[in-house]
This record gives C-alpha cells, sequence and structure tokens, in this order.
C-alpha cells in the first residue's frame, strides 16, 4: 500500500510539472503577451492615413506620433497630430492607455481651439472619417474580455493562434459596439496578423491586417502597415508608419493637453 501511495504521488508531482513545463499557454495568457510586446519605452514616427472609398478614390493624411510608457509601464501616454492637408492640419488626439482602467482620450480641433474629452459611448465611432475608430487606439483592456483558441492557421505565410475574443458584460459590447473578435496571433513574435470584428447582431463587419513588422529594442515589435476594411460598405483605411524612432528619452511634456493646443 506505501508503495502504491509513493507511485500516486510521483505521478501526480509529474502530472503538475508537465503542465508548467510543457502545458500550453492559455488564450489569455497569449493575449497578455501580446499587448506586452507592442509597449515601448518610447516611439517616435510620421505616419500616413490612407482613406479609399468604395470607388477607389483615395484622401491621405500626414501625422506625426509619439508615445511614452509611464507608471512603470502600466500606463502608455500617445499623441497623435496631423500635419497635414490644410484642412485637418493641428488636429490631434491625447491618449492615456491603462492596463486595468478605462482610457482616457481628448481630441483637440484647431478651429474651434479647444479640447475636449471623448466619452465613452464616442469609442466606437470613426477616428477622423476612417474605418479605424477611436477606441482602435489604444489597446484593448485584457480584463474586459474572454479568450478562446480556437484553432491554428496560418496568415500571410506566419502560423499564429486563433483567439475568439468576447465582451464580458453588456456594457463592455456597448462601449466597443461589438458582439466578439476574431484575432490571429504570431506564435513567434506575439504580433497580432489579423482581426476580424462583429458588430452587435453578430454580423463581420471590419477586417484588420498587419503587416511589415518590425523587430524594435527590448525584444519588442510592431506592425507599421496596418489595413482596415469595412466589408459591409466597402471602404477602406491603412495606417503606414515610416521609420520607426526608438526614443524612450521622449518628452514628458509631449503628453499633455497643453502640448496638443500648440498651433
Amino acid at each position: 500500500m506505501k508503495m502504491i501511495k509513493v507511485y500516486l504521488s510521483a505521478c501526480l508531482l509529474f502530472s503538475l510539472l508537465s503542465i508548467k513545463v510543457f502545458g500550453q499557454q492559455s488564450a489569455k495568457e497569449i493575449m497578455l503577451k501580446t499587448r506586452d510586446v507592442s509597449k515601448i519605452q518610447g516611439l517616435e514616427t510620421v505616419a500616413s492615413l490612407k482613406i479609399i472609398d468604395p470607388k477607389g478614390r483615395e484622401r491621405v493624411r500626414e501625422i506625426s506620433m509619439a508615445s511614452k510608457l509611464t507608471d512603470n509601464g502600466k500606463t502608455e501616454k500617445r499623441v497623435i497630430r496631423f500635419l497635414a492637408p490644410a484642412e485637418v492640419k493641428g488636429t490631434g488626439m491625447l491618449i492615456y492607455d491603462y492596463d486595468a482602467a478605462s482610457d482616457d482620450m481628448w481630441i483637440f480641433m484647431p478651429a474651434l481651439r479647444k479640447t475636449r474629452r471623448i466619452a465613452s459611448g464616442e469609442r466606437n465611432q470613426s477616428f477622423m472619417g476612417s474605418e479605424f475608430s477611436n477606441a482602435d487606439l489604444a489597446a484593448p483592456n485584457t480584463e474586459d474580455f474572454s479568450y478562446k483558441i480556437t484553432g491554428n492557421e496560418t496568415i500571410n505565410g506566419v502560423d499564429c493562434w486563433k483567439i475568439e475574443s468576447l465582451p464580458i458584460s453588456q456594457s463592455i459590447a456597448d462601449e466597443t459596439g461589438l458582439s466578439k473578435k476574431i484575432v490571429w496571433v504570431g506564435k513567434e513574435d506575439y504580433v497580432c496578423r489579423k482581426t476580424e470584428f462583429y458588430n452587435p447582431d453578430g454580423e463581420l463587419f471590419k477586417i484588420l491586417i498587419c503587416s511589415d513588422v518590425r523587430k524594435l529594442a527590448d525584444g519588442k515589435y510592431m506592425a507599421a502597415t496596418m489595413q482596415m476594411e469595412n466589408v459591409q460598405n466597402g471602404r477602406k483605411s491603412s495606417f503606414t508608419m515610416g521609420q520607426l524612432q526608438y526614443n524612450p528619452n521622449v518628452k514628458e511634456e509631449n503628453f499633455t493637453v497643453a502640448y496638443l493646443e500648440k498651433l
């Protein structure tokens, strides 16, 4: 009997070690790492935002962007300023992207010379007439969703986990305007390669494709090109970043409403 107990104890210990050492990552662990690899101590870049209507006609905006991690990496501050064309020049957004709280967002309209906070009910609205929403400009709070691995697929030659993401409450669904997301995450670098967005009726309405993934300092990664297609109205929008300048010393005062209002 003693030998049986010892054998069973050994089997139990081996099983626990196997789960820890050899077990697969959970969907939530993958999504947490996806968020972590995109957190960069400081970054500056100039990007273009291209808006394409169903007939293929294009509008292009030039944008400067900067980001900085604060609060021991728990908050990512981001400032976006439109440089051209003239009708949007000077328009800016300030975003405080928190790990475990609702994000803060402000928008400055130079014609009004006024900054206003973007309410939570406006997060699912269009960003400057594009197919990106205001919510797309910040990483979603991981705790606001439940996750499940539903398969493995290859996206543009990259082996990915396919993960279903569901809002944990109706209020989160209302704020994001989503009933679910399906995300494809690269197994090697944990970078999101594709996301499908489903509206409150459960219908697919947007597809995000991320490409030109670049490795930055400290093992961080970023997709330099992001294209959002609205499959319901035929419109597309894309962000294309130029040189990604790693700068951990980007100035703190650049991430304030006062800086946003400088013309």
